[in-house]
């Protein structure tokens, strides 16, 4: 059984329909690209899944149980946690209070504590500069508190939307490397939205290409990047 299944998902903004019925799973432990055009609908579907917008038709079962219409941190608790786009850290909270802040939802002091130990394992700026505000972070290192905010809430479905906005590509490839890692390593699914169809191709076991609210075409993601239709809208050639 999928991890996360989603049937026929159809969301308006007033009277804009920005997700005409789309259909994807994914499966514990592997990590899914959403890529299109922007505007395609890749962040909207995200938002959907959070429980950040409604959903007017069709159905999100995670892990068994219908999550169609459960309230946003209640999804939290069960286990999906977002790194938005643009990081959206408390630029005026410490690095140390971010990350204290992405374990609201749990109470158990002990385990806090010891997930602290490993995201500042995994991410040694972080701990090196846990007493330092937020908002001073260089980009990539904001994009790292992002991460490791989320990994705070001990997360199965981690959901990535656009990691390698406004960083270098040698910063992008450190993101990626650390993204791999994670999932690898932590066994996490995620799904993953990225203009960066090179990089989301690369990264991901499964692809799906939205076009205007629509999944046009899904499948293993080393048999995608070849197709030609993708190659020409997204891989530059």
């Amino acid at each position: 059984m999928a991890m996360l299944r989603v049937e026929d998902l159809h969301v308006y903004y007033g009277v804009i329909q920005a997700l005409k019925g789309i259909s994807f799973e994914v499966n514990q432990g592997e990590v899914v690209a959403l890529i299109g055009s922007n505007g395609a609908g890749k962040t909207t579907t995200l938002h959907a899944l959070t429980g950040l917008i409604p959903k007017q038709r069709g159905f999100v079962e995670f892990e068994g149980r219908q999550i169609t219409k459960v309230p946003a941190h209640k999804i939290v608790e069960m286990g999906i946690a977002h790194v938005p786009e643009g990081r959206r850290v408390f630029s005026e909270l410490t690095v140390y209070e971010n990350l204290i802040l992405g374990a609201y939802t749990r109470n158990d002091k002990s385990e806090i504590s010891e997930t602290l130990k490993k995201v500042y394992h995994r991410f040694p700026r972080l701990e090196e500069r846990k007493n330092q505000r937020a908002g001073t972070l260089s980009g990539g290192e904001q994009q790292m508190l992002a991460m490791g905010r989320t990994l705070m809430s001990h997360p199965k479905l981690l959901l990535l939307d656009e990691p390698s906005m406004g960083l270098s590509p040698i910063i992008t490839r450190e993101i990626f490397s650390l993204i791999t890692r994670i999932n690898s390593e932590k066994g996490i699914s995620m799904i993953l939205v990225e203009q960066n169809a090179h990089m989301a191709l690369e990264h991901s076991h499964r692809s799906c290409v939205l076009e205007n609210g629509r999944i046009t075409l899904q499948g293993p993601s080393g048999k995608i990047k070849h197709d030609p239709r993708i190659v020409e809208a997204y891989l530059g050639v």
